[in-house]
Formats: C-alpha cells, sequence, structure tokens
C-alpha cells in the first residue's frame, strides 16, 4: 500500500524548508485536550506532535509500513493498526483528530462507518480535515456525524482557522452531543 519512510520524507523536506508542518496538532492543542486518538495516524506525524506538548496519544490506522515508521520515531507512544470502522480502544479521548485525509482515504460507500468507528472513542470533538471535490461531500460528513451523535460546531477552510466559504478543503470540529 504505503511506503511510510518514503511518506514521512515529504513532511521533512517542508520542515527542513521552514514551512510549519504541525498545523493540525496546532489546532488541535487549541482545544486544550490531555488525551487524543489520532486515527488514520498515518507516520504518526500529528501524534508525536502533540505528545511532545505533554498530550496523551493513541495512534491508530490500517497500514503497517506506516505504523512501523511512527514506532521507529516514538516507541513510547502506542500504536494500533485496526481499521477505523472497527477499532474498539473501549474508552474515549477528549479529541479524535483525522488529520489526514482519512474519509478519502477509505473505501467508497464506507465513510459512514469510518465516522461510527472513530465516534465510539469521541469524549469532546471530533476534528476532521479532508479534501473536497473527490467522492465524499461535507452534506455526507455531516450526515454520517448526526448518525453517531455528533453535531456541528464549526467549519474552516484551513488548519489555521481561515473561514469556510466554500472551496477545496474543510476542517470540520463536530461535538459529541450529550445526553
Amino acid at each position: 500500500m504505503w511506503n511510510g519512510a518514503e511518506y514521512q520524507r515529504r513532511f521533512d523536506a517542508l520542515a527542513e524548508s521552514g514551512m510549519d508542518v504541525h498545523g493540525e496538532a496546532t489546532f488541535v492543542r487549541a482545544f486544550g485536550p490531555s488525551s487524543v486518538l489520532d486515527a488514520g495516524c498515518g507516520t504518526g506525524r500529528v501524534a508525536i506532535e502533540l505528545a511532545r506538548h505533554g498530550i496523551e496519544v493513541v495512534g491508530a490506522d490500517l497500514d503497517e509500513s506506516m505504523l512501523d515508521h511512527a514506532r521507529e520515531q516514538a516507541p513510547q507512544l502506542t500504536w494500533v493498526r485496526s481499521d477505523l470502522a472497527e477499532l474498539d480502544l473501549g474508552r474515549t479521548f477528549d479529541v479524535v483528530v483525522m488529520a489526514g485525509n482519512v474519509p478519502l482515504f477509505t473505501p467508497p460507500g464506507t465513510q459512514g462507518a469510518l465516522v461510527a468507528g472513530v465516534a465510539k472513542h469521541v469524549g469532546n470533538v471530533l476534528i476532521a480535515g479532508f479534501g473536497l471535490g473527490r467522492g465524499y461531500s461535507l452534506e455526507e460528513y455531516d450526515e454520517h456525524c448526526a448518525q453517531a451523535g455528533l453535531t456541528l460546531v464549526e467549519r474552516f477552510a484551513t488548519w489555521d482557522r481561515k473561514p469556510f466559504e466554500g472551496g477545496d478543503y474543510a476542517v470540520t470540529v463536530s461535538r459529541l452531543n450529550r445526553s
């Protein structure tokens, strides 16, 4: 599927050029979480940065190559190999984040199961950022969140909180409905 080391090299090169590659982690940290589930963690870039700031993080991904790279970089963190639709960690997290176009890497038609699977772990908010116009709409995502007991709180065009006014990318914050 993927080559975790090659995937990570792209971000390493951006960081070396002076670009901030931690926008997702900065965004998540603004919610003041003590615990985060990085759902679809890939090579662990976001999880490792969050942990660097004292946040308890668990990373979950289906791709073994990506997880191997994450484990090499941060063996002290918990990395779980699982299909996110079937993930069951038996606990919740202050924030669940799907940072890297996660719904777009899910087989078409299974995004509802993906959202339901990660929503089981939401203690407060689910944050997801993904490209639009690529087979999965915001309307579908919002409906899947509603079915999973989550309500839209805010939406941005970027991880640095530019207002969403349409476009090709969205970062959505959905809060767990309290009963």
